[in-house]
């Protein structure tokens, strides 16, 4: 008996180690050709080691699924622009808080450390970058302390960063992703330690660009990349040419997405939280507020009758009397003074609204698309010169707005995009041209059997004939303008419903205007498992 036991057992082992040295195999042999890859003496190789994406900085995974977006209470201002439709959200990252004067400080004085300096075309990279801090000033208001010192005294370093146009927060959000990326190839050796920081050593056109490394890698910090390189980038293989290196691909998965702005649809999707309203695989009803409950105030013991958020209470009334339960703010709060949502997420209802990427239309075409909903789409391609060689931007860009801003369009060292051309849309079943702001938005501009001549003002004389003015029509809805999201300070509790929307074009500002950025989440939606409730 004890020999067939030792037989049994043994026949398992070998079963195990038999099944492990197989799987094993396979991995490094091609499930298409049965070629080795990964092979020490040539061949196909891919990464190994990717464990998955990780967490930027300061940002929080929000796990993507279905909700109904759109209004949920009467709509008193007649917008009727959030007509309720259901979509799909894929799962992606948005930051914990909103961009705050800390953060924005940041930027602003590694501009001013490369780019202020440099002549005046550069100097205008640093002033178009400066949040209009007059947006605090009111005719019959004292605010002057507000202009002069919130933006950058200690005081307001937790604050959220107000008085930014989208085109600001879009350029910051790509600023930041340059940093995050050139931080983590420095981390892992493929460029030399202290690199990131020194920045009074930068001139235009040297720093780090995420698209010129992927792309064009020897462009890469000017054509510099040589005295940049790290350890890691240094040739393997002993027969290389030794001036060849080891740049980071993007198939090894090292280098994250881009900082941006969210959609419309995240930043709803975020701000609702309706993970805490799931029941099996149902939603136990709407949210009215980031929050749980029909109420803006809280009903725990601890801090019952206290805001859940900041925002006007009232004419007159921004905090509430003075030592009572209120939300102890009269314009901003602090980024994390009210509890977060059921993502994590602090400030999603009130402090300040929110930019996002969307351009405005006063309707959502689900029919169209209803996954990761988004208006705005301008499809690019990289320019390729005849050489061969990925085209780099070699001079500043920038226009000058309606309203005489400055928005920086593109900065030495990027890489030149162009509009795909009627070759890359022809004959294709999803899109037709590269500019899809306008897509089916109901405008005569925007429909091909249209006539944008046609759309002049009219009145109706005594008579009831029709009398056309020579005037066109004009509109505050147009390609510039974009979405703005969620209740701030200055706003009534009607507002802090996520499912609001207003409008701006992109190139204001406003005293009550901050932003936050996403990213995109690559790979499988991953959630953790949750007991039956």
């Amino acid at each position: 008996m004890k020999t067939y036991t030792n037989l049994f057992i043994s026949a398992i082992i070998i079963t195990i180690v038999s099944s492990c040295s197989t799987s094993k195999g396979r991995s490094n042999v091609s499930q298409g050709t049965g070629l080795a890859i990964n092979s020490p003496r040539g061949g196909f190789k891919y990464e190994t080691g990717y464990k998955g994406q990780e967490a930027g900085p300061g940002l929080v995974f929000v796990p993507g699924g279905t909700f109904v977006k759109g209004k949920v209470q009467d709509d008193v201002m007649h917008d009727w622009n959030n007509a309720p439709v259901r979509v799909q959200v894929r799962s992606f990252y948005l930051d914990e808080t909103e961009v705050t004067n800390l953060m924005y400080n940041e930027y602003l004085d590694w501009l001013e450390r490369v780019y202020k300096n440099q002549g005046n075309l550069y100097a205008d990279v640093y002033t178009a970058a400066l949040p209009d801090t007059m947006v605090w000033r009111s005719p019959l208001g004292f605010n002057e302390d507000m202009v002069n010192n919130y933006l950058r005294h200690p005081s307001f370093q937790d604050y959220p960063v107000v008085g930014v146009t989208w085109q600001q927060a879009t350029n910051f959000s790509k600023w930041r992703t340059e940093r995050v990326n050139e931080s983590i190839l420095e981390r892992e050796g493929y460029i030399e330690k202290g690199v990131s920081i020194q920045i009074d050593s930068l001139s235009p056109g040297k720093e780090f660009n995420t698209q010129t490394y992927l792309l064009a890698p020897k462009q890469a910090y000017g054509g510099d990349i040589n005295e940049k390189a790290g350890r890691n980038s240094q040739p393997r293989n002993k027969d290389a040419d030794s001036t060849e290196l080891n740049f980071v691909k993007r198939e090894k998965g090292l280098l994250l997405p881009e900082y941006r702005l969210p959609t419309e649809a995240e930043w709803e999707y975020a701000a609702l939280g309706l993970n805490e309203a799931r029941e099996y695989n149902n939603y136990r009803g709407k949210k009215k507020y980031p929050w749980s409950g029909a109420s803006t105030r809280s009903s725990k013991r601890k801090n019952e009758g206290d805001q859940l958020a900041n925002f006007k209470q009232g004419k007159g009334d921004y905090s509430g009397v003075a030592g009572w339960s209120s939300d102890n703010a009269d314009i901003t709060a602090p980024v994390r003074a009210f509890s977060p949502n059921s993502f994590g997420l602090y400030g999603m209802g009130g402090n300040v609204a929110e930019w996002v990427a969307d351009v405005y239309r006063p309707i959502i075409n689900n029919d169209v698309s209803d996954l990761n909903y988004y208006r705005g789409n301008l499809y690019k391609k990289p320019v390729i010169n005849e050489d061969g060689k990925t085209k780099i931007v070699d001079k500043v860009i920038i226009d000058t707005m309606a309203n005489n801003k400055l928005a920086v369009k593109a900065l030495p060292g990027d890489v030149v995009f162009s509009e795909i051309d009627k070759n890359d849309s022809q004959l294709r079943i999803n899109f037709n041209e590269a500019y899809n702001a306008d897509f089916l938005d109901g405008d005569v501009q925007s429909n091909p059997n249209g006539d944008a001549d046609e759309m002049y003002k009219f009145a109706v004389n005594e008579k009831g004939d029709q009398i056309k003015d020579k005037e066109k029509v004009k509109s505050l809805i147009s390609d510039q303008t974009r979405v703005v999201k969620g209740g701030s300070w200055k706003d009534r509790a009607y507002w802090l419903d996520p499912a609001q929307r207003r409008y701006l074009p992109e190139f204001m500002a406003a005293d009550y205007i901050g932003f936050r950025c996403a990213m995109s989440y690559l790979g499988e939606t991953k959630q953790k498992k949750r007991p039956r409730d």
